[in-house]
């Protein structure tokens, strides 16, 4: 809230300095730090009402983004760029092209994924087929906008199912699900941060450091697990002696 209350007090007064209706500053507007980085979650009952959402809703490519970010943490724009060329079938792998301006990564093609993109593909197809003649041949693109070519929106689908869902109001629908992703596998215990860092094609370790409390929790229950084993184990065996 601050921040935007200085930018605008700032935009205000070069304003009035350039059309000489006030004398500029004679202090330079000083924006403070702001910590904007966001990690969002879904809860399972969040997750499953948000997966009958998308089996209903009409839009033929919005749900499957909406999966195709829960299971890969595939961000929107990559999705857009996403070319039937880039997902390597056969060896498994699905090409992003320079995600945020990085370069050239491949993710897993993880099974989930591979039958969304299989399905998709039919029913982009069978599409095509109703709307004859087309202007153009089967697109190149996954998620083609209008006329074939790469998608550049997608918000008000997307909205539409997550208000559906009735998922919290403030849930960014896919750079959200990203965060789902990763959250879940930090959770599980079994992934580590490095692998973790591979699979969200993050330059910077320090963008996936946010998840490392979930990895901690998940070691510290796994710890716990682990001494109850133990003490089960040692009550049953004095049990037995006791019984002897």
């Amino acid at each position: 809230m601050v921040n935007h209350v200085l930018k605008l007090l700032r935009v205000l007064c070069n304003f009035g300095t350039y059309n000489g209706l006030c004398p500029g500053l004679s202090f330079k507007i000083k924006m403070p730090a702001v910590d904007n980085v966001k990690t969002e979650d879904l809860t399972p009952e969040q997750i499953d009402r948000l997966l009958k959402s998308i089996d209903t809703h009409d839009h033929p490519q919005a749900g499957v983004m909406m999966k195709l970010a829960l299971f890969t943490g595939m961000r929107r724009g990559e999705m857009f760029k996403l070319k039937w060329e880039h997902i390597d079938f056969q060896r498994g792998f699905i090409l992003i092209k320079d995600p945020k301006g990085g370069p050239d990564q491949k993710i897993p093609l993880n099974d989930a994924a591979r039958k969304l993109f299989e399905k998709h593909r039919v029913a982009a197809e069978h599409q095509q087929l109703r709307n004859k003649p087309p202007k153009w041949a089967f697109s190149e693109f996954v998620f083609p906008g209008r006329g074939g070519e790469q998608r550049t929106r997608i918000d008000k689908a997307v909205n539409k199912i997550k208000t559906a869902a009735k998922l919290p109001k403030d849930f960014r629908p896919l750079h959200g699900l990203r965060h789902v992703y990763a959250s879940m596998l930090a959770s599980s215990g079994q992934v580590d941060l490095y692998t973790l860092q591979k699979l969200l094609t993050h330059k910077d370790p320090k963008m996936t450091q946010r998840y490392a409390h979930l990895r901690d929790d998940a070691l510290k229950k796994a710890a716990n697990l682990a001494g109850d084993i133990i003490s089960k184990a040692v009550n049953s065996n004095k049990k037995n002696e006791s019984t002897k």
